[in-house]
């Protein structure tokens, strides 16, 4: 187990309209990857929920805003429970939340269900992977090294 001062610190800042009851992002087990994040709805929205409709996409608020420090992104995924029980996806999985980026956090979301999802205010919606990022330079060259891969492409190394 790792010495907690070496982690990362990812600062929160709440919307001024959240409901700041509401659990922030967390890891349910000490193996997890990935850290839990919840809806969090506007006032006008928490009685009666939002309803994600088959097909239909939606950004669900989260209520926070994040800092993440230089040399790392936030990774936004499906919670793999919501996606096979009810076919609840993210469309651009895996998201990326930028160390710069300072606006809100919101998730998004698709059914690709067959029947219309009921997501209720504090209901977990999705996990954040913090993950460290390098960048790189790109060079225009004359060839490219040689593989025994070679250009094969999608599913030229076989089915299994």
């Amino acid at each position: 187990m790792s010495d907690m001062s070496d982690l990362p610190v990812i600062k929160i800042l709440w919307e001024e309209w959240a409901d700041r009851s509401q659990p922030l992002p967390r890891y349910e087990t000490p193996g997890a990857a990935g850290a839990d994040l919840r809806a969090n709805l506007a006032p006008e929205d928490r009685a009666a929920g939002l309803t994600l409709a088959p097909m239909q996409r939606m950004i669900v608020p989260t209520g926070i805003r994040v800092e993440i420090p230089e040399g790392y992104e936030m990774q936004i995924r499906p919670r793999s429970g919501l996606a096979v029980k009810f076919g609840i996806s993210l469309p651009n999985t895996p998201g990326t939340i930028d160390s710069d980026y300072r606006g809100p956090l919101g998730v998004a979301l698709i059914n690709l269900g067959s029947e219309p999802f009921l997501i209720r205010h504090g209901d977990r919606i999705a996990q954040a992977v913090v993950a460290p990022v390098r960048q790189a330079r790109f060079e225009v060259v004359d060839s490219l090294g040689e593989t025994d891969r070679g250009s094969g492409g999608f599913g030229s190394t076989g089915r299994a």
